[in-house]
């Protein structure tokens, strides 16, 4: 008679339908978040960072974007990837927590805009170089939908048919959007380095 051995996978090798599975069983709930968090919290940390651009409101945004995960990964519905719609809850929260802070400061989009883009030169934790900057401000320029497909196609290297599950946009108007952002960059960055 030979000894049966159970193999178990190393928390690491589950695939995302298995940790959706182990975190709808109470026993390993939460060891199934923690390596949720382990596993996209960095990726969700820049997306919302590249909208905020504030660190310290990305990492607010981050958290609440985790507890709306927590409270609502028992209903996921597996219709679309974990990740899309992890993305799809960080950015709702993102641009939400833009809108109030809109509201808040009682100032039109484009002045949260330029805010925004003085407070990323100021930032201790922006530590990229000239072009860099100039590419981070160009891309505050563009309006919400553009600059949201350009980040997750240029940064995320997103295919269109996922930035549609996480926008709700066909996938020729993401494409259409992201050929005339990057049209609006490469104007103003070319204007800025020959002035």
């Amino acid at each position: 008679m030979y000894p049966i051995v159970i193999v178990f996978k190393m928390s690491n090798e589950l695939s995302d339908k298995e940790l959706i599975m182990q975190f709808k069983v109470p026993a390993t709930k939460q060891a199934a978040y923690k390596l949720l968090l382990s596993r996209y919290s960095r990726k969700v940390y820049w997306q919302v960072r590249r909208i905020v651009i504030n660190h310290d409101d990305a990492d607010d945004v981050v958290q609440n974007t985790f507890i709306k995960v927590w409270e609502k990964l028992d209903d996921f519905r597996e219709s679309s990837q974990l990740y899309t719609w992890l993305y799809r809850i960080a950015t709702n929260e993102a641009l939400a927590f833009l809108q109030k802070k809109k509201a808040s400061l009682n100032i039109s989009i484009e002045s949260l805009q330029e805010q925004l883009g003085e407070q990323l030169v100021s930032d201790t934790y922006f530590n990229g170089n000239k072009l860099e900057l100039l590419l981070q401000q160009a891309v505050l320029s563009l309006p919400e939908k553009q600059r949201l497909v350009f980040n997750m196609k240029y940064y995320e290297q997103m295919k269109y048919e996922e930035i549609e599950a996480i926008l709700g946009t066909s996938v020729g108007g993401l494409k259409a959007s992201y050929h005339i952002a990057v049209k609006k960059i490469e104007e103003i960055v070319k204007k800025s380095l020959n002035h």
